[in-house]
């Protein structure tokens, strides 16, 4: 006996299309529509964590990247972006608040006096630490809703997708 899942919301948009649309080829909604609602499914859930800290994604991502820069735990705000998913231009008012919270301090760079260092603090050391280990184990809890095959087949073919779409070849020329 064949048991079958029932249709998910985008296997329904797909339906209503193929209704509408005959002529159109649906098929990619069925990755892209479902990474799509996933990834805003996780989002929802990762976030959780980081409001029990008193955090936004974009200033978890500040702490994780200053801690992940090992002592003295800092880094000049473009290196920051460049180790983040933040934006240049949303970096500094991520800066601002965490500095306003105590959590990180800016100070001018000792080798160009117009150039600033974010560091973090000591309590900023102490949340992001605790934050992370709870991200951690709640990234750990979303995983394991796949069994670990299903996550390494699915890490690797994100892997390779993500690293054609970030650095694609340019087409033959022949």
């Amino acid at each position: 006996m064949e048991h079958h899942q029932p249709l998910d919301r985008v296997a329904r948009i797909q339906a209503d299309w193929r209704l509408e649309r005959p002529d159109v080829d649906v098929s990619p909604q069925g990755v892209i529509g479902r990474l799509h609602r996933l990834a805003n499914l996780l989002t929802e859930e990762l976030c959780l964590v980081y409001g029990r800290y008193g955090l936004s994604e974009g200033e978890f991502d500040v702490l994780c990247a200053l801690r992940r820069a090992g002592e003295p735990y800092e880094r000049a705000p473009g290196e920051l972006a460049a180790h983040t998913m933040v934006t240049t231009g949303a970096m500094t008012k991520r800066i601002n608040r965490l500095e306003r919270a105590g959590l990180v301090t800016r100070r001018r760079s000792d080798d160009d006096q117009r150039g600033r260092i974010v560091a973090l603090t000591a309590p900023g050391r102490e949340l992001i630490d605790r934050a992370f280990t709870d991200h951690m184990h709640n990234e750990r809890h979303l995983l394991d809703l796949l069994t670990p095959g299903d996550a390494e087949t699915l890490e690797s073919l994100l892997t390779t997708w993500l690293s054609r779409m970030e650095h694609p070849r340019p087409a033959d020329s022949e």
